[in-house]
């Protein structure tokens, strides 16, 4: 393979990969303070890019029940991602009220959790595919303005050309990676959230409102989830209802391999993926899936903690 090859699809995979990272983050946050895996985080993900879609004055296709509906705006992309991804979060508290909340006071099984966040997952997707159909959407030509289509990182006798729409989901992924691990790090609330993640009980007596800041880890995590769905979405397009089961179990493997729970595993093993999933050739690119898996499978061999992960020691 040619050295320029490699290096653009380098660039390509730390593009999805910063993409994988921030979805991943999702996860991460739900399992650290609850310790369960929210398996409705892929169906947020679709819904982000919906909302974003409709935002921007896009046009629902011949099926379902809201065949050739649009909203009465058209919101630049910048303003419709910011607001889709709100919507997607808001959507993520209601799913932690009606399913997390009742189950966590009965302080039922965590398994039980993660079949209610099941189902959800396909209540969701079902209503999607009822309301607007099982159409594929893709954003407007000018959905970045007047931005070329590609920005070339090489020479003119040896052009590397990268997408424009795939800097864009780097610098973006890039800026909210950094705002999130700030947030967890280095502010009162996010001092809070790892209290909780370390010890519920524990951060209940010391005064910390566990139940308002649960709220804000499914809001944080669904805003992330919406915004990953219409960044991915708008490189390629809305592939109908089921858009965001695929990233859903590729995000798994992200945070497996990082490490659950470690905010800097998600955003590792994110990257990791990415990139070896970019120098898959393309010939085999329908076998994407299974490197990552395999490479899934080969880490809970050999280093189950994951990357970044600290060992779990069962206290008896």
């Amino acid at each position: 393979m040619d050295f320029t090859v490699i290096l653009q699809q380098l660039l390509n995979g730390l593009s999805i990969g910063s993409v994988y990272a921030i979805f991943a983050l999702g996860y991460t946050l739900v399992y650290s303070i609850l310790g369960i895996i929210n398996l409705a985080h892929g169906a947020i993900f679709t819904l982000g890019a919906y909302f974003t879609y409709a935002l921007m004055g896009g046009n629902f296709g011949f099926s379902g029940l809201l065949a050739n509906a649009a909203l009465p705006v058209k919101l630049p992309f910048t303003i419709a991602l910011i607001l889709g991804s709100i919507l997607a979060g808001l959507i993520g508290v209601i799913m932690e009220r009606l399913a997390f909340k009742p189950l966590r006071r009965k302080g039922s099984d965590p398994l039980l959790t993660v079949v209610s966040s099941l189902g959800v997952a396909v209540v969701i997707v079902n209503l999607i595919q009822y309301l607007l159909g099982a159409e594929s959407y893709t954003f407007p030509a000018d959905t970045f303005g007047n931005l070329p289509a590609a920005i070339n990182f090489g020479s003119v006798q040896h052009p590397i050309p990268i997408r424009t729409v795939q800097l864009i989901i780097f610098v973006v992924s890039l800026i909210v990676v950094s705002m999130i691990t700030y947030f967890v790090n280095y502010t009162k609330y996010g001092k809070a959230m790892q209290a909780i993640a370390e010890d519920q009980i524990t951060a209940s007596l010391l005064g910390i409102n566990t139940d308002k800041f649960i709220i804000i880890t499914f809001f944080i995590s669904s805003f992330l989830a919406g915004l990953a769905g219409t960044l991915v979405a708008s490189s390629v397009s809305i592939a109908g209802p089921y858009f965001g089961i695929g990233f859903g179990l590729r995000g798994l493997a992200v945070i497996v391999l990082g490490g659950l729970g470690s905010i800097p595993g998600a955003v590792l093993g994110g990257l990791v993926i990415g990139i070896i999933e970019a120098l898959v050739p393309g010939e085999y690119s329908g076998y994407k899936d299974a490197v990552a898996f395999g490479i899934l499978f080969m880490m809970l061999l050999v280093r189950p903690q994951g990357l970044l992960g600290k060992k779990f020691i069962q206290k008896v």
